[in-house]
């Protein structure tokens, strides 16, 4: 064997066994003196000047040494203030105080804040300090207090700046995920509604939840979700986004298979439908799981309307979406092969404007296309106050330009412009990206065939996405597999009072509302009349 992959193979046995010493070293535990304790946390933290730490002494004769230690910055000061230094310092029981029982009497009589933890090792110690918890530590115990006492600046919840809202709740989620929480709990006031936490990411330490409402959400995608949660090993989370890449079920597509939003009315009407909410800390985007393709295209103020505005808007939003996909494909492919299938007027006056274009209908439209996506990416990326004028300039001088200097035809700007509007009208920002990038391929699919490339393209994106699960449950449900008692909340929007089943395939209690529910007018005109007259008379 060549040395090489001698030397090669050693290296990955050594890599294993530092790897195996470093899982197998025991923890090291709290030391009883206090003074190590301290040097200890100072050594770890590299002498932070963010990190307090605050000697008192206790004791009738003051001979018990305590030291107090928090993160400045991620805690609540007054609670710091009011809770623990004033009830410690004030010492109603300095008689009482001795080196065996000064841990319980401060847990149990002089501090007066929430929540206390026991601390016996420096893992579990470090990994309170930093998630924003101030530590007691008293000379002579090998033993710690954790108090929550995690606060910090955070920002107020205000109005979602990415799903607008007509008609709803305007509050959206913020970065902190105990608020994020309890926006969900005051709107489903249930015990049933459960909360498992999760700690991600090796350095981040990021806190992870998922939430679901037992009894309607279905257990085995609960326990799925649980194991892809468990099985993720990397240094940080900074974003969902992570946890979405790292859980789905498909990587190799360009469809979103798991929803993010940051409206808590959303997140509630998930989960009363049997999905599961995953929360991250640091975020205001909340995941939810499992994903259909149809619920891509749903928004919130559906429900909120009457059904038939609703189900009017939704296939609109369908039908936009097969514009933003095919628009500029069509453009390609009956300038290039399908001549006949346009009116004879029409036609000529296409090929009039193209008289003069250079280029062949498939180059055109891809440089128009590019170009749109360049002057939408700089516009997202511009700050606002000359993001507009980006667009002004993008639309109106470069694209006036170019018809003049016939390096495009007017139609293609059309045809560009429609398209990128109709984009705009998908709800969901993950499906509409999906969109453009879907185009390109069926614009090279009506440049090589005509129609027949892009009737070839789009029964591969149908298989595609039959093909593909959101946490096992099947991509295109209902429609496939065909499920006709959850037909009522897809493409169309039934009556409130129709709709009393859950979808199957999420939900295991699938029984949303009794029987009766549809409203009951009064029976006759005469009876409105009667009791009116009735009324009238009780009066006077």
């Amino acid at each position: 064997m060549p040395s090489f992959f001698k030397d090669r193979k050693q290296k990955k046995k050594r890599q294993k066994d530092d790897e195996n010493q470093a899982t197998d070293c025991p923890i090291e535990r709290i030391q009883v003196s206090l003074s190590d304790n301290l040097n200890k946390i100072k050594q770890k933290t590299g002498n932070s000047s963010d990190v307090v730490i605050r000697e008192i002494k206790m004791g009738g004769d003051s001979h018990i040494k305590t030291a107090i230690v928090y993160v400045e910055g991620i805690v609540d000061n007054q609670s710091i203030q009011e809770y623990l230094l004033q009830s410690i310092m004030k010492d109603d029981h300095k008689e009482e105080v001795n080196q065996h029982n000064v841990i319980d009497l401060i847990s149990e009589d002089m501090m007066t804040i929430g929540n206390i933890s026991s601390i016996t090792n420096f893992d579990d110690l470090f990994a309170s300090l930093m998630a924003g918890d101030t530590l007691i530590l008293v000379d002579g115990v090998e033993q710690a207090l954790g108090a929550s006492t995690q606060g910090g600046e955070k920002r107020s919840i205000a109005e979602s700046t990415t799903q607008m809202v007509v008609r709803g709740p305007k509050g959206a989620f913020t970065e902190s995920n105990g608020t994020n929480k309890a926006m969900i709990r005051r709107i489903i006031k249930t015990p049933d509604l459960w909360t498992e936490s999760f700690k991600i990411g090796r350095v981040t330490k990021t806190d992870v939840t998922i939430m679901y409402i037992h009894g309607i959400a279905n257990d085995q995608v609960i326990n799925e979700i649980r194991q892809r949660l468990n099985k993720i090993d990397i240094d940080s989370i900074l974003e969902s986004g992570y946890i979405e890449q790292l859980i789905e079920d498909e990587t190799m597509t360009s469809f979103p298979t798991i929803y993010n939003t940051e409206r808590p009315d959303v997140v509630a009407g998930n989960l009363l439908e049997g999905r599961i909410a995953i929360f991250v800390d640091g975020t205001p985007f909340v995941l939810i799981a499992p994903a259909l393709f149809v619920q891509f295209f749903q928004s919130a103020e559906d429900y909120y309307a009457r059904f038939d505005i609703a189900t009017s808007i939704r296939l609109l939003r369908i039908f936009m979406f097969l514009i933003s996909l095919i628009a500029p494909a069509t453009y390609v492919a009956v300038t290039t092969f399908h001549q006949e299938m346009v009116p004879t007027t029409l036609i000529v006056a296409i090929a009039a404007q193209r008289e003069a274009v250079p280029f062949p209908a498939f180059v055109e439209a891809l440089l128009m296309e590019i170009t749109f996506e360049i002057l939408r990416e700089a516009g997202i990326r511009l700050p606002k106050a000359i993001g507009s004028a980006v667009s002004i300039v993008g639309a109106l001088v470069i694209g006036q330009a170019a018809v003049q200097a016939s390096i495009v035809s007017p139609a293609m700007v059309i045809i560009v412009s429609i398209t990128a509007i109709a984009s705009f009208a998908t709800p969901s920002f993950d499906m509409a990206i999906s969109a453009r990038l879907i185009r390109f391929v069926f614009m090279l699919g009506a440049a090589t065939f005509g129609f027949y490339g892009i009737i070839l393209v789009l029964l591969m994106m149908v298989v595609h996405l039959c093909s593909l699960r959101s946490f096992g449950v099947p991509y295109m449900a209902p429609f496939a597999p065909f499920i006709p008692v959850n037909n009522g909340d897809t493409v169309v929007r039934l009556p409130w009072w129709t709709l009393r089943q859950r979808p199957r395939l999420i939900s295991t209690n699938t029984v949303r509302e009794g029987t009766n529910q549809r409203p009951q007018p009064p029976a006759s005109r005469g009876m409105v009349n009667r009791d009116l007259e009735e009324g009238d008379n009780n009066e006077a």
